[in-house]
């Protein structure tokens, strides 16, 4: 599966959000989004960009799919 070419930075927290992200804080035009598990944290920061980059869109699902131990693809076919 490809990564999608014209996701905003909105769309793919609204997204994360369904996997238990939360915006906690916002400085400029960057959200950070936590995870709390127990009594761990998994914090990621999501430009809301009119379009995400690629390589940043790739970067931020590697961390996500790495923090959730599930492999790229599972992860894109639940979010996309």
């Amino acid at each position: 599966m490809r990564l999608p070419r014209d996701i905003s930075g909105d769309d793919l927290i609204r997204r994360l959000r369904q996997l238990g992200y939360e915006p906690t804080r916002q400085t400029g035009s960057h959200v950070r989004l936590t995870r709390v598990e127990g009594n761990e944290e998994h914090h990621i920061t999501v430009p809301r960009h009119d379009v995400l980059r690629v390589g940043t869109l790739n970067s931020i699902l590697n961390d996500v799919a790495e923090h959730l131990q599930m492999s790229k693809q599972e992860l894109m076919r639940e979010l996309f």
